[in-house]
């Protein structure tokens, strides 16, 4: 229990740093050995879209006509769930060809958003206590030209924490 509570606290600092939720992820899944190489791939969960709420949609300083779009996806490294992610995003502020990979391929956002040299402001942070995730962030994705593009919701898995179980 106490080793869980490190290892959350090391997570939540990760993700409060420099480096990108999929480099931090990147990072985990190669210390906890999940796959070799440790690739993280998004797949897009299908079902129907979240519209942005108001908060959202001041958060990334837009109005009501103009257009967020939402992606959801699974991150995950070989076979191991590592995040849930809820996705709204302006187009406009993305370049074509990042607008095309989001919606072709298993590329990660923050790996395909990388060329804005963006940072990530947490909104919040919270410890979930359901059996799959382990932590709850709210982010707010900023651009290094100080514009706001993204806001993430993202569920991280318990094997972040614990690692995988194998049987003696």
């Amino acid at each position: 229990m106490a080793q869980s509570q490190s290892a959350l606290k090391h997570l939540e600092f990760d993700l409060q740093g420099p480096l990108s939720a999929t480099e931090v992820l990147t990072e985990r899944c190669t210390q906890l050995k999940l796959a070799s190489p440790p690739v993280i791939r998004a797949v897009r969960e299908t079902g129907p879209e979240l519209k942005p709420s108001s908060q959202v949609r001041a958060l990334l300083g837009v109005k009501s006509n103009r257009r967020i779009r939402y992606r959801r996806v699974r991150l995950v490294c070989g076979d191991h769930l590592l995040s849930e992610a809820d996705n709204w995003y302006v187009p406009d502020r993305l370049s074509t060809d990042m607008n095309n990979t989001l919606d072709t391929t298993q590329t990660s956002f923050g790996t395909v958003v990388k060329p804005l040299a963006f940072h990530r402001r947490t909104l919040e942070m919270a410890p979930l206590k359901d059996p799959a995730h382990a932590l709850r962030v709210t982010a707010l994705l900023v651009s290094g030209a100080g514009m706001p593009f993204s806001v993430v919701v993202e569920n991280y898995s318990r094997v972040l924490i614990e690692g995988t179980k194998t049987n003696p």
